[in-house]
């Protein structure tokens, strides 16, 4: 398990930052996963993040542990993936998931890799690159 992921889910929450336009935006997320070295998390395609992802795929990925000053920064693009097991795994870790989609093959589930990743912490006051 990864630095970054281990941290992601210690939060619980965290936001993505996307480009809306010529200004940035920002939102809560919960669901996240780590399959194969990777990092993944999920959207609906309905939602104006979703049009942000896929007509400008970099994002950054801001989350602060509670009661710490304990934070990540990871910087990256976010990659559509379409590959079934994938988002299968995804409603499996995220059983809430299930509530607002049908099934993995729902046409409004979305799942994101993010690709081409730079992760920064800083714990306990120290400034690190991870992963």
């Amino acid at each position: 398990m990864s630095r970054s992921y281990e941290f992601l889910k210690d939060c619980g929450t965290f936001f993505v930052l996307t480009l809306n336009g010529n200004g940035p935006a920002g939102r809560p997320f919960g669901a996240v996963m780590e399959y194969g070295g990777k990092l993944y998390f999920s959207t609906a395609t309905m939602k104006d993040v979703y049009r942000q992802l896929t007509g400008n795929p970099n994002i950054q990925i801001l989350a602060l542990k509670a009661g710490t000053r304990d934070w990540i920064r990871i910087n990256g693009t976010a990659v559509e993936c379409k590959e079934l097991s994938i988002k299968e795994r995804m409603m499996t870790e995220f059983p809430a998931l299930k509530k607002r989609f049908e099934s993995p093959e729902c046409e409004c589930f979305a799942v994101f890799e993010v690709a081409e990743k730079e992760s920064y912490m800083s714990i306990n006051d120290k400034f690190v690159k991870v992963d």
